[in-house]
């Protein structure tokens, strides 16, 4: 199959053609119109437990994060060429671009994202609404304003969103049943 493929498409391909060792479990994979999102889990850093080293607590969280950090550039750098050719041969498959990330130890960092243009229409108020966000120095653009409500959206709404996609989820589900789905 060619083409854009759904989203339920795309992370059934994927999740046969991502190595089984690369994750501690399933990759989460997020797509949408222009981009498909890769992120695994990586082992949590195996560290001696602090109270052992007399390090204080603070000692002991920063060494963690350092060597979640550590994991996940050794990551990035040992998967890189097979990352890569997955990419090539979903991007040709699906005609999106693919972002990978990993997530370890409570951190997560994103190796390759898309920044896409949005075009919208806003009235007035909504425009005033952002140029106040700018000239506060929250953001340094209207651009860059719209981007920051849409993430303080996300974040106060994120159970609705999550019930919102998982209808339709549920939705492509059924659409695949029909007539022409399968």
């Amino acid at each position: 199959m060619t083409g854009n493929g759904t989203a339920g498409q795309v992370r059934g391909w994927l999740a046969e053609r991502l190595p089984g060792d690369w994750f501690t479990g399933p990759a989460e994979i997020v797509v949408d119109r222009e981009e498909i999102t890769i992120v695994g889990r990586l082992p949590e850093p195996e560290l001696p437990d602090p109270e052992e080293g007399g390090e204080g607590a603070g000692a002991a969280e920063a060494e963690r994060a350092a060597a979640a950090e550590g994991r996940i550039k050794r990551f990035r750098e040992e998967t890189r060429a097979r990352r890569i050719e997955i990419a090539r041969e979903a991007e040709h498959r699906f005609r999106r671009k693919v972002a990978w990330g990993a997530h370890c130890a409570g951190r997560t960092e994103m190796f390759t994202t898309l920044s896409v243009p949005v075009m919208t229409r806003l009235r007035q108020p909504e425009r005033r609404v952002l140029d106040t966000l700018v000239d506060a120095g929250v953001a340094r653009s209207r651009s860059d304003a719209l981007a920051w409500c849409v993430r303080l959206t996300g974040e106060h709404a994120d159970a609705w969103l999550t019930e919102l996609r998982e209808a339709l989820r549920r939705v492509e589900e059924v659409r695949a049943q029909g007539p022409d789905g399968g």
